[in-house]
């Protein structure tokens, strides 16, 4: 196995169980390894301090272990085992009124570089990382065995989460089985999931708590769901007795999978409307006076470079929102930008509030789900981060 030397001093964060090493820690290497090869990592004495998959930028090392041992498929086994138990334990797993979650969520399950998401009988895998890629037939057979009967799908999902300089030429298609029913569950609500062509695995796991909150909001109330996507939100609102459901989307894909989601749940119901249309045009010429608006907007600021302008967008998306909605009204607004983090946001909403001139108190402050965890050592792992606002 090739071996990597650090610089002196540049343990550190190593010895804090960080699991990313920077190129510039980096002082020599045995040879030039394949990217996404599994390396050994030394201090400058030449001592062993961890093992983790080579790529090519500015973290030159995705660290899987800090032990010395062998990366396979008893190593990813073990590691499946842990987080499956997690997912149980915090109680998850149940075939009847939720059998959607995330199965693991990167560096927070020690796994730096793969998500798996779960929706019923299938696992939808995403590599982030060109190892994970290169490993992801093992990590499947690990899967299964893990899983067992419970799994009989693993659909592969990285043609956009990976480096596209790598040249891998990798494809979307199943590792395991091929299945036909979309159809998953979450806390008793019904909805498709589009794994094959929809954004990220298929449905935005993340939001079942917020979501779940939003129910209990939304009784008597004229909701608006901005960004809706596959209509998580709307449908929760309407289960908790909203007036009328409007859910807005750029994409005309998404908006067909929120009605097909709406008719799944509450067939006949006439109380949601959809509309494909740019949020904040939407919000501009909006007539309607709704008293609870949810803003889950993609992520403005896919890296630090453009954190000024997503900041600006947030504060304009919002200052429009409080300007639009009844005195007595509730926001549910969100960021999931990972360069992003709760300073900044906050300090966007009340820029947006002070420019709106309405009174807004802070009822919730939100954040991602436990089968998000984070990984205390990788703080970086913190990434979605909303708020509760009550507008008078």
């Amino acid at each position: 196995m090739k071996q990597i030397y650090l610089k002196r001093g540049k343990e550190e964060s190593l010895l804090r169980f960080h699991p990313w090493i920077f190129s510039g820690a980096v002082h020599h290497m045995s040879e030039e390894p394949e990217e996404g090869e599994v390396v050994e990592v030394y201090t400058s004495e030449k001592e062993y301090i961890a093992t983790g998959h080579f790529q090519i930028g500015s973290i030159m090392v995705r660290v899987l272990s800090f032990e010395h041992e062998t990366i396979d498929v008893d190593f990813y086994s073990r590691k499946l085992t842990v987080a499956y138990d997690v997912r149980k334990r915090i109680g998850l797993v149940d075939s009847v009124n939720n059998n959607t979650y995330r199965l693991v969520h990167g560096e927070g399950d020690n796994l730096p570089g793969l998500v798996i998401d779960v929706y019923g009988k299938t696992a939808v895998m995403q590599a982030h990382s060109v190892g994970m890629h290169t490993d992801r037939e093992v990590i499947a057979k690990a899967l299964k065995s893990v899983m067992g009967d419970e799994l009989e799908n693993i659909y592969y999902k990285s043609e956009t989460t990976l480096p596209f300089k790598a040249e891998l030429g990798q494809e979307n298609g199943f590792l395991l089985g091929g299945a036909a029913d979309d159809v998953a569950v979450e806390n008793g609500l019904k909805f498709h999931v589009d794994w094959l062509k929809g954004q990220k695995t298929g449905f935005f796991v993340d939001q079942r708590d917020n979501r779940s909150l939003l129910e209990h909001y939304a009784k008597g109330r004229k909701v608006l769901n901005m960004f809706c996507y596959t209509g998580g939100f709307s449908f929760y609102a309407m289960r908790g007795g909203a007036k009328l459901v409007h859910s807005v989307d750029s994409s005309q894909k998404a908006i067909d999978l929120t009605n097909a989601n709406v008719r799944l749940n509450f067939p006949d119901d006439n109380r949601h409307e959809a509309f494909a249309e740019d949020a904040f045009k939407f919000l501009e010429r909006m007539e309607t006076p709704y008293d609870l608006i949810i803003l889950d907007p993609p992520a403005f600021a896919k890296h630090k470079d453009a954190l000024r302008n997503a900041l600006k967008g947030y504060t304009r998306l919002n200052k429009k929102a409080f300007e639009k909605i009844k005195p007595g009204g509730i926001v549910f607004t969100f960021s999931c930008s990972q360069a992003v983090d709760k300073d900044h946001f906050r300090t966007a909403i009340f820029s947006a509030a002070a420019a709106a001139k309405r009174n807004v108190r802070i009822l919730h402050q939100l954040h991602q789900p436990a089968d998000h965890p984070i990984n205390i050592y990788h703080p970086e792992g913190e990434y979605l981060k909303g708020l509760v606002l009550y507008i008078e």
